[in-house]
């Protein structure tokens, strides 16, 4: 047997004699037959089995889609409002106030870069274009901001703290004066 299983020969008359009979009895070619429309009839029936299978997953899968989107909507729809545009104070002033009323140096330095960026940003969402804080500034028209003038002290002042870092000395009272200018300035674009 096993020097037939390489032999070509040996399957093609296994298959011809099994075609003619020997493997279903005296039925012969109408008893492969048969058995071909048994097979076939399995086959049907395994496939609507799998196509109701795939068509509830689909309606499943369908019905989560539509929850899903319900969701996502309702998320998205709903409108976040900025500190600023809920009239509250925004909390990254309220940070530097903290830094501001410390009476640490470094502390009133940190408030005051803080202050800085702050505007920045707050320059940035009014459309203001340029580099950094005194680009902005030379952009506005002084007709446009009346607090200009506090803009440019206080955005000295951060530079001279920048520039000259823990050589600057930096008294409390300009400290106190440089944020009021920035407060000056967050009350007129109305964040404070």
């Amino acid at each position: 047997m096993v020097g037939n299983q390489a032999n070509v020969e040996y399957w093609f008359r296994l298959l011809y004699e099994c075609l003619h009979g020997a493997c279903y009895g005296s039925a012969g070619l109408s008893g492969f037959l048969a058995f071909l429309a048994h097979l076939w009839l399995w086959i049907i029936i395994i496939g609507y089995l799998l196509a109701v299978l795939a068509l509830m997953l689909i309606v499943y899968a369908t019905m989560r889609l539509f929850d899903l989107r319900k969701r996502e909507e309702e998320y998205y729809s709903t409108i976040l409002v900025s500190p600023e545009e809920a009239g509250g104070v925004h909390p990254r002033w309220l940070h530097i106030e903290s830094l501001a009323d410390s009476m640490n140096p470094n502390d009133w330095r940190t408030a005051i870069i803080e202050a800085d960026i702050l505007l920045e940003d707050t320059l940035t969402k009014r459309g203001y274009t340029g580099d950094g804080v005194g680009e902005k500034l030379k952009s506005i028209d002084p007709s446009e901001l009346s607090t200009l003038q506090n803009a440019w002290e206080a955005h000295k002042v951060r530079n001279q703290i920048a520039h000259q870092g823990s050589a600057f000395a930096l008294s409390e009272t300009l400290a106190r004066r440089t944020i009021a200018h920035y407060a000056s300035v967050f009350r007129e674009f109305k964040i404070i």
